[in-house]
């Protein structure tokens, strides 16, 4: 006898009954198990009784908010996703919520159609996770050669995912591949060899992993981006991190985290400066910021090589580590521009 797969479940907490009530008939419809509560108690309570694979979560709420019950909810499940709901997009509001751990909003009305591919993104995502997190505990059982082994594998599965990212992005495809290329050139001038450059290797592929959370209408709006937006986007630095630490090690994650470092220690939320910054951070900066500036963008075409060259000379010193920049000169990408 075949046994039917589980329907995954949802947990709508909305302090509107209307509200409540038309998602879950929404996504019943569309195959998913949902339960109701209509305050934060009363999420606590089902979740402790019955455990959901995902919470739509009401940001503002009478009593404990959203924004406010988020921090414990994934102390107390971090394993279950979870999507904000809001009827007034505050940009701050949705960042902190990000960096609390929700996976994704959505915005009222709902638009089903939408807010079911939100909810199937974001659960892939989440599948993904487990079974890297189980992954991991199969690795933590096996002997250190065999763990590096199955970590290897592991990782191309990661980079497979990679590259189904960016196909669907035609401003970003071959992005993180390019960035490793130039990243590795640029490391093998400085001299590293062995691990530290395979480290970089693997940093270099995962970098802007953390998209994955990020909304792809902030991503690829047609036009600048706010500061707000600019920050929002910034948290892609903190979500990759999370998404890769159970598989890689921690120069891996730091370089990820510190990608977007400036040298002089002067960007957004940014902790520390100079040589504190790992080095696999600052070789990405360099390489990142070429590729981006001579790729094409939403809001702007790409720019020539010769002018991002003299952009990255500019900022030597300031955005770049100087000794990074010097070796990225000399690397075939950019010997052969000078034929």
């Amino acid at each position: 006898m075949v046994t039917a797969p589980s329907k995954e479940s949802i947990l709508i907490v909305d302090d509107e009954k209307t509200v409540r009530r038309s998602l879950n008939r929404c996504l019943t419809v569309n195959g998913f198990d949902c339960e109701e509560a209509g305050n934060a108690k009363e999420a606590m309570d089902s979740l402790q009784s019955n455990p959901a694979d995902l919470v739509i979560l009401d940001i503002m709420m009478p009593g404990t908010s959203g924004n406010e019950l988020l921090p414990q909810l994934k102390k107390s499940y971090p394993d279950t996703a979870v999507v904000m709901a809001t009827a007034v997009v505050d940009p701050e509001t949705i960042v902190d919520c990000m960096k609390n751990g929700a996976q994704d909003y959505i915005t009222k009305p709902f638009d089903i159609n939408q807010l079911v591919a939100n909810i199937q993104m974001v659960l892939e995502k989440r599948r993904l996770e487990l079974n890297l997190k189980e992954k991991r505990q199969v690795l933590e059982g096996k002997v250190e050669e065999q763990a590096k082994e199955l970590q290897e594998l592991f990782i191309d599965a990661i980079e497979s995912l990679v590259g189904a990212l960016e196909a669907k992005d035609k401003y970003t495809a071959g992005h993180s591949r390019r960035v490793t290329k130039i990243a590795v050139d640029t490391g093998l001038i400085l001299g590293l060899t062995g691990e530290e450059l395979g480290n970089l290797r693997w940093a270099a592929l995962l970098h802007d992993i953390g998209k994955i959370g990020i909304d792809p209408s902030v991503q690829n709006k047609p036009g600048m981006l706010t500061p707000t937006e600019y920050n929002y986007i910034l948290t892609h630095c903190t979500i990759g991190p999370g998404i890769v630490q159970p598989l890689v090690n921690d120069m891996i994650v730091e370089a990820i985290r510190h990608h977007h470092d400036s040298y002089d220690g002067s960007g957004l939320n940014q902790t520390v400066a100079g040589e504190e910054i790992p080095l696999g951070a600052r070789i990405l900066a360099v390489a990142d910021s070429f590729d981006a500036m001579t790729s094409d963008r939403p809001y702007r075409a790409a720019m020539a090589a010769s002018k991002a060259i003299t952009e990255i000379k500019r900022c030597a010193g300031t955005q770049f580590d100087p000794a990074v920049v010097k070796a990225f000169l000399k690397t075939p990408i950019i010997n052969s521009l000078k034929d």
